[in-house]
């Protein structure tokens, strides 16, 4: 990027790293601008929030009465994930808790799910997907080039629970994404991992083998099927709550033996080398820099901490995460730095189901879905 051409938003701290960013006449970007605009129709964290909340939590608990559960979730060993369950449990639901293993659990993040399930007296049901089509998926998405290469593991998950809860007949499934500490991610800092087309197109071009028993929704599945036949509704509960990480990590503590594994996301080995390596070295892409930005707009920090912030390094040995990567996907440590020195490319140069998505939304929102 050349310095001249370089520029930061006055109010969060989002930059042209971002190659789509724009600047209003004020100096504040299109991502702040945007949030802080939807910010009223999806963000609670007050009394508002609380009748909202319990209102939710009536309906769920009404229409899971005389199941084995009221509700899905996720976990994942993560702060949100785990908070979640915590809250869920606190608040008088019936989980079915769900983990899909990808295959690249930290041994806390292990270790975490092991805590919460035990001391929420909850059931725990593990999906494991198949190491030899997740790793083919993995290094085919490598080779292609593109941003988002957490897109394998997150539709993986994303399928995984949605058949688990069709199998079990549970309509609502909580999900840990929140408006308070992820408000702003640029799209062109990644794609839809919703978008099984997508996957299948590149995994055609660079995979090796057929992916029989990888867990995948079709678009017409997602909105169709689940949304209108099964009427599965998905639930941003920390929504609805002053949610904020600090609190969630030091109340686990206490009453969880929660622990906390560095980092945003950084329960998944890949993740955290995909975030903190990839990303930056490849495209210029620092996420942190996007969360502290989505931080400063729910107001639980401000900009001249996050600035500060963005100095500090918080990762270490990152030879030893290549490594271990490399070898899980039977690779060297030198093809992926070779991967990552090779021209980037766009989830555009891709076939996908991107318009059809963007109709989605639309009638959506339109519903309110």
């Amino acid at each position: 990027m050349n310095d001249n051409n370089y520029k930061i938003c006055k109010r969060c701290i989002m930059d042209t790293s971002d190659p789509e960013i724009v600047f209003d006449e004020n100096g504040f970007c299109n991502h702040c601008n945007n949030a802080l605009k939807d910010a009223k129709t999806v963000w609670f964290p007050n009394e508002e929030g609380e009748k909202k909340l319990h209102q939710i939590v009536e309906k769920i608990k009404a229409e899971g009465k005389g199941k084995d559960y009221d509700c899905i979730l996720g976990l994942s060993g993560g702060v949100d994930s785990s908070f979640l369950a915590y809250k869920s449990v606190k608040l008088g639901l019936r989980p079915l808790v769900v983990h899909v293993d990808c295959g690249w659990n930290t041994e806390l993040a292990v270790k975490n799910i092991e805590n919460i399930v035990k001391i929420l007296n909850l059931e725990l049901h593990t999906h494991v997907v198949d190491w030899e089509e997740m790793k083919d998926l993995q290094v085919a998405f490598l080779k292609a080039n593109v941003a988002n290469q957490d897109i394998p593991q997150d539709h993986a998950i994303f399928a995984a629970l949605y058949k688990f809860a069709v199998d079990n007949n549970v309509k609502y499934v909580l999900n840990g994404s929140n408006f308070a500490t992820e408000c702003i991610l640029p799209s062109s800092w990644g794609y839809n991992a919703l978008d099984y087309k997508h996957i299948k197109s590149i995994h055609k071009r660079f995979g090796k083998n057929k992916l029989k028993r990888y867990p995948h929704v079709t678009f017409i599945k997602r909105y169709f099927y689940y949304t209108y036949i099964r009427k599965m509704t998905v639930v941003k509960m920390l929504n609805y709550l002053p949610y904020s990480k600090d609190y969630a990590i030091d109340i686990m503590g206490r009453e969880l033996d929660w622990r906390y594994y560095g980092a945003k996301h950084h329960e998944s080995i890949f993740t955290k080398f995909f975030q903190t390596y990839y990303l930056p070295h490849k495209f210029g892409y620092n996420k942190k820099r996007a969360h502290l930005s989505s931080l400063i707009v729910s107001g639980l920090t401000d900009r001249e901490t996050a600035m500060k912030e963005m100095e500090k390094n918080d990762v270490n040995n990152m030879d030893e995460d290549i490594a271990y990567v490399a070898k899980k996907l039977d690779m060297t440590s030198e093809e992926i730095k070779e991967i990552i020195n090779r021209p980037k490319k766009s989830y555009k140069d891709y076939p996908s189901n991107e318009k059809l998505f963007k109709l989605g939304f639309k009638i959506r929102n339109f519903l309110r879905i």
